[in-house]
């Protein structure tokens, strides 16, 4: 029997505090439990981590519920995705040594029972945030991860979490629909299905969930975030819907 696929995305544990993130970790290791019998292939399609880095030896302390909970899933035949996001883009290989994860540095395409998706965290698409594009290409640098890399953990993680309390969630500030011709993600997307047909278009990043219908057979799906609506997406092998997880 053919099982589901899920897509979940900034889920930012790490912000805006210890206990809240705590309360949002359990919530989601719920939810991996309550999909987990119907899951074949799991997305997790960026901002995971509100910051993550991987040192030789260390990688950021907590998070380990939903590790473990990862590892199980993977170690049952799960296939499970993760994608680089604009706050988790120092991911390396410690998710795949340990779990089998496969890391994706930016797009992925795939196909599924006849159905083409376009998957992207969404940070650096479509119009404008020059400045936002310019800095992605200077961290992503491999000298600029080196050199942050020399850095004992104890002051690069301090400069982390620094970092992480000034961003979108921390501040909460709220997104709003700017409508259809001012969404930069349905902007790109659309400029993507002039070239060629996608079924659906699969982001994260924005912060809002959102649903899009591009052309008679083609949607653009936000999957929104875990403080605010804890959304995601789920293909069935014939529809994607854009879902909210009610459990604590």
């Amino acid at each position: 029997m053919a099982k589901n696929i899920y897509f979940a995305s900034d889920f930012h544990l790490g912000s805006p505090s210890y206990v809240e993130s705590r309360k949002r970790e359990e919530r989601i290791v719920n939810w991996l439990n309550f999909i987990e019998p119907n899951c074949g292939e799991l997305f997790l399609m960026g901002d995971v981590f509100d910051f993550w880095f991987e040192y030789k030896t260390v990688i950021p302390k907590g998070f380990i519920r939903l590790q473990g909970k990862l590892a199980q899933m993977a170690d049952g035949g799960i296939k499970i995705y993760f994608f680089k996001g604009n706050h988790d883009m120092w991911v390396n290989d410690y998710f795949t040594k340990e779990m089998g994860i496969e890391i994706v540095s930016d797009e992925l395409i795939i196909d599924r029972s006849g159905k083409k998706f376009y998957l992207h965290h969404g940070d650096g698409l479509g119009p404008g945030d020059a400045k936002y594009k310019f800095l992605r290409k200077i961290f992503r640098n491999p000298f600029c991860q080196w050199a942050f890399s020399m850095l004992p953990p104890r002051i690069g993680l301090s400069i982390a979490n620094g970092w992480s309390g000034s961003s979108r969630l921390a501040s909460d500030e709220k997104e709003e629909f700017l409508g259809e011709e001012n969404e930069w993600l349905a902007i790109y997307a659309k400029e993507q299905l002039a070239k060629q047909h996608f079924d659906y278009f699969i982001f994260g990043h924005r912060h809002l969930p959102l649903d899009i219908k591009l052309s008679n057979n083609s949607r653009y799906v936000n999957i929104g975030e875990w403080i605010n609506y804890s959304s995601y997406g789920v293909f069935d092998g014939e529809d994607l819907r854009l879902e909210y997880f009610k459990g604590n």
